[in-house]
């Protein structure tokens, strides 16, 4: 009871403090007199302080082992910000660290972007070339099990810590995916990740491909070193380009400005808007292209999230690019970082982010402007009985430019065709030409 007794106390006082500094120029002037209430005061919600202090009081005089304060507050801060959204969380010193290296291209771990949903950890995207991705993990994937732990009742921010761990050591994942009957386990070493957050190369003569797995500080100067690259490789401009920002699962919003601002000329490419001042922000482009105006074609699906919205919702509504697959992930929403005098932080959802027609994605995503189906194709195995072809006959003439026919392929070993290895890829590629000859 004295505990009791004592941690209402400490509250009281905590609420005259703010009562004291709230009042104090009031206090100054007529000192005679008892001020006014200011309206923040009034407003303070003594009920609900009240059954906080009795909780309190409660765990820390009946619960079955002594809990330190620290741990108690710490764990109030992370339920009430696990209320608001699954986007804001209570970070201590270690996880913040984590997290600024994970916005520069390095960090320890398993490679999957997660959020929370009914209780569990979902797959956003698993990051290219991980141990995640090479394991067999998928957007959408719900994750109910690491090692023997449940995760039902985790907080994300105890999950992920779970997940990183040691480099080299192993975890299993229990995952329950949509089409499977049973719960499917994935053992997976865990290492350092190191993100290269874009990748290029020539589809073809005058056609290239820019895939970006997330979003770090240097994405929007990798971008542009990578089309310089590209140009070099093809003695030319590019008559159009692929952007492939399927299972990106985001990252820093400035890099998502700098990559849309690459490819536009002018105009809006996104606005933020939120409570508080510093929360709305525009962004428009700079007068440049570096493609000179080529088409180009997004591939999106639903592991395409936040700063990868930005992109393709930032050149779909400009007319810039045709956005080909499936719909993205849908988080429309911009996460402040505000730094705490422990040394820790908060990481809290501050303001929605909308196109530049004024669209918010948030819970909505965006809608291809060609739709893709998930579908495999397969090569039909070869008839006993192949077509006759002109070749083929006896005293056939010749086409006269000095050159026998080639093989139409190579017995044994030959890498399957773009079709077959990645139908998207070969359908926006074909688009592009299409878009090509047609400008």
């Amino acid at each position: 009871m004295q505990i009791k007794k004592n941690i209402l106390i400490l509250t009281l006082g905590f609420l005259l403090g703010a009562l004291i500094s709230l009042c104090g120029s009031v206090l100054a002037e007529k000192e005679d007199t008892l001020p006014e209430l200011p309206e923040e005061v009034k407003a303070l919600p003594f009920d609900e302080l009240r059954t906080f202090t009795e909780v309190f009081g409660r765990i820390k005089q009946d619960y079955v082992e002594p809990v330190s304060d620290k741990k108690l507050l710490e764990g109030a801060i992370r339920g009430m910000l696990a209320e608001l959204d699954p986007h804001s969380v209570y970070l201590d010193g270690e996880q913040y660290e984590e997290l600024k290296e994970g916005t520069t291209g390095q960090f320890g771990g398993l490679g999957i972007e997660v959020t929370m949903e009914s209780g569990f950890v979902k797959v956003v995207a698993p990051i290219d070339d991980t141990p995640a991705q090479r394991a067999g993990l998928q957007t959408g994937d719900l994750i109910v099990k690491l090692d023997d732990q449940p995760v039902k009742g985790m907080t994300l921010v105890d999950a992920v810590k779970i997940m990183r761990g040691e480099p080299g050591s192993d975890i299993v994942l229990t995952v329950i995916r949509e089409g499977e009957e049973a719960p499917l386990k994935f053992k997976i070493t865990r290492a350092i990740i190191k993100v290269k957050s874009v990748k290029s190369k020539l589809l073809e003569k005058d056609f290239g491909y820019l895939r970006i797995s997330s979003f770090q500080s240097r994405t929007g100067q990798n971008l542009l070193d990578a089309v310089s690259e590209l140009e070099k490789e093809n003695k030319g401009e590019l008559k159009g380009i692929v952007l492939d920002l399927r299972n990106n699962p985001g990252g820093v919003l400035n890099a998502a400005v700098e990559v849309s601002d690459a490819f536009l000329k002018e105009g809006l490419i996104v606005f933020t808007e939120g409570r508080i001042k510093n929360s709305e922000m525009r962004f428009n482009a700079a007068p440049d292209d570096v493609i000179n105006g080529a088409p180009i074609v997004v591939l999106i699906n639903a592991g395409s999230a936040s700063a990868s919205e930005i992109v393709a919702g930032a050149l779909q509504d400009h007319k810039r690019a045709i956005i080909m697959g499936e719909k993205s992930f849908g988080k429309g929403s911009v996460q402040t970082i505000l730094p705490t005098s422990n040394g820790a932080a908060v990481k809290l959802t501050t303001a929605r982010y909308y196109t530049p027609s004024g669209r918010s994605i948030q819970a909505e995503g965006i809608e291809p402007d060609i739709k893709l189906a998930r579908v495999k194709l397969e090569t039909l195995e070869s008839s006993k009985f192949e077509p006759i072809k002109e070749a083929d006959l006896s005293h056939h003439l010749e086409n006269g430019n000095g050159k026998k026919d080639e093989a139409d392929s190579k017995e044994g070993g030959e890498e399957k065709s773009l079709d077959i290895r990645d139908y998207p890829l070969y359908q926006a590629l074909t688009l592009l030409k299409g878009l090509s000859i047609i400008q």
